[in-house]
């Protein structure tokens, strides 16, 4: 062995104190920067409950999260969060406790925006053109059970466009695998970068072809940042989201026999727009102010973008003709349909 003819010798050092272990993964700069500005909302609903001899004073708490949007105060949530609240107090991560008052809210994404008057309040991280992407690396932040700010990690597992016919199909959702709990509803979805991606649901469930709820483990989902921050501006600016409304539920796309695609009308709403302006049962949908329909999205999106009193011409095909439908686009009630 040459080392051993030249005499040279060599040696190990088994007690090397100096040896560096590698630092593990983390993700505690995202939440060291998104967590401060996610806040622990307490809500009290006040009523009376009558008994044998006399009215007694209930009250009933809720609880919930929440992001600071806002330098001035203004906080995402979700609506069933403070719903019917006649006190709601928002609890910051450095122990302040605020009153807050509500701005306004929108039924079709369950989001609420709500106010507090408080300096120097931490604000999320914001990224104005973050898409999610499946795949991506996300975190959820909230408060479960009031246990604390809890943050739990999991995958974008699919972008869905609505959960379902009714009221969820009017906004598009992140479904992902990090847990959310009761608590959680109304905190961030960030990414590994602490941005924020999206407004935590652990109300959400996805629904079958007959809108009965499927509870699924282990599947979750969030409204996303680019839609929650627009009805937030919207409610902010005027107090309430005004979308078209058509009054068509179901529809789907299909082909008919000879060839013609459009979207099969399933269900109408007898006091809605579509059935004032004609349109019935089985008839398809081809045509909507001389664009072609591709999907019942592309047709809803564009309803619902379209302000009320507008007429609308639909293009349909019925029993082998083709009929040419004017109908004025009324406003989508902000409740549940």
């Amino acid at each position: 062995m040459p080392a051993l003819r030249y005499g040279e010798s060599f040696s190990i050092n088994w007690f090397n104190s100096e040896r560096k272990i590698p630092e593990r993964l983390s993700f505690r700069d995202a939440i060291n920067r998104a967590g401060p500005a996610v806040v622990n909302i307490y809500t009290t609903a006040i009523g009376t409950r009558t008994t044998l001899f006399r009215r007694e004073r209930v009250e009933q708490r809720g609880l919930g999260s929440g992001v600071i949007m806002t330098e001035s105060g203004h906080i995402l949530t979700c609506y069933h969060v403070i719903d019917n609240a006649d006190q709601i107090v928002v609890s910051l991560q450095d122990g302040r406790n605020l009153e807050a008052q509500m701005i306004g809210f929108d039924v079709h994404t369950d989001l609420a925006v709500l106010k507090v008057n408080a300096d120097n309040l931490p604000v999320i991280p914001q990224i104005e053109d973050r898409q999610p992407h499946v795949g991506d690396l996300v975190m959820a932040i909230g408060n479960p059970y009031n246990l604390g700010q809890t943050t739990t990690q999991g995958v974008v597992g699919a972008l869905r466009a609505g959960l379902g016919n009714g009221l969820r199909q009017y906004s598009d959702y992140i479904q992902t695998d990090a847990v959310m709990n009761e608590g959680s509803s109304g905190g961030a979805l960030i990414d590994s970068n602490g941005y924020l991606m999206g407004i935590n649901n652990a109300n959400f469930k996805s629904l079958d072809e007959n809108n009965r709820v499927i509870d699924v483990a282990g599947v979750f989902f969030a409204v996303p940042y680019d839609l929650a921050k627009s009805v937030m501006d919207r409610l902010i600016s005027g107090g309430m989201v005004t979308r078209g409304y058509m009054g068509i539920q179901g529809a789907e796309l299909i082909q008919s026999v000879n060839g013609v695609i459009g979207i099969g009308v399933t269900a109408i709403d007898p006091a809605g727009p579509a059935a004032k302006g004609g349109m019935q049962l089985q008839d398809v949908i081809i045509e909507l102010d001389g664009e072609k329909v591709d999907s019942s999205k592309q047709m809803l999106d564009k309803i619902t973008e379209t302000p009320p009193g507008t007429i609308m011409n639909f293009v349909v095909r019925r029993q082998g003709q083709t009929i040419t439908l004017p109908i004025e686009i009324s406003t989508l009630p902000n409740k549940e349909l």
